[in-house]
């Protein structure tokens, strides 16, 4: 009797030739638990974006609600400033008006003082003439005291930045070109032309007519 051939399907081999056969499937299988963990993150990370953007939006509200604290206050000091400087001009240009009048007050007096004087029957003309080139000198010296300088070149190379030439005449005794008459005073204010004076300028001897 002839025994039956062993089965190889009923007695898998041992040892080096008993290794597993591996399936493509079972390869997809074995590395799709390792994309798991990166899956659960992305929830994660899109639940905090939106906690960073707001944080991120609040400091900036916050800066810029500092930025127009800053600008008002800014604002409010430049208008407090413009206020105070229109004040203290102000306030300058009255203080400055008392003075002078202070300085001329005591001129109005003697001015009265001479009038009655010469209200007098027996009023002597060149007293009251001393008197008022007193009072003449008293207001120009008040005046000086605030800048006040009395422009008279009589005698001196006319300068038409501050002086007005209303007339030429003929004059051996000053040289051509030079004030020969001040008409009337001019007057500078702190370095500051008021009123040019108004002067006659000479334009030099007199010419002679040939004799025919």
């Amino acid at each position: 009797m002839t025994q039956p051939e062993p089965d190889p399907s009923a007695n898998p081999p041992t040892g080096a030739a008993a290794q597993p056969r591996h399936h493509p499937r079972g390869d997809a299988a074995e590395k799709a638990p390792s994309a798991a963990p990166d899956a659960e993150k992305k929830p994660e990370q899109s639940a905090d974006a939106p906690a960073d953007s707001a944080a991120q939006l609040a400091a900036a509200k916050k800066e810029a609600a500092h930025a127009q604290d800053r600008f008002l206050r800014a604002v409010a000091d430049l208008e407090n400033y413009r206020r105070r400087a229109i004040r203290e001009k102000e306030e300058l240009r009255i203080g400055t008006g008392v003075r002078i009048v202070e300085d001329v007050l005591p001129v109005l007096d003697n001015l009265a003082l001479g009038l009655n004087a010469a209200r007098q029957p027996n009023a002597d003309v060149k007293t009251l003439v001393g008197g008022v080139e007193m009072v003449l000198q008293q207001l120009k010296s008040a005046l000086a005291k605030h800048g006040l300088v009395e422009i008279n070149p009589l005698g001196k190379a006319f300068n038409p930045h501050e002086q007005e030439a209303i007339s030429h005449l003929p004059s051996a005794e000053v040289a051509a070109e030079h004030v020969l008459t001040v008409v009337r005073s001019g007057f500078m204010l702190n370095g500051r032309l008021v009123r040019p004076a108004a002067v006659v300028v000479s334009s030099g001897p007199a010419s002679k007519e040939k004799k025919g």
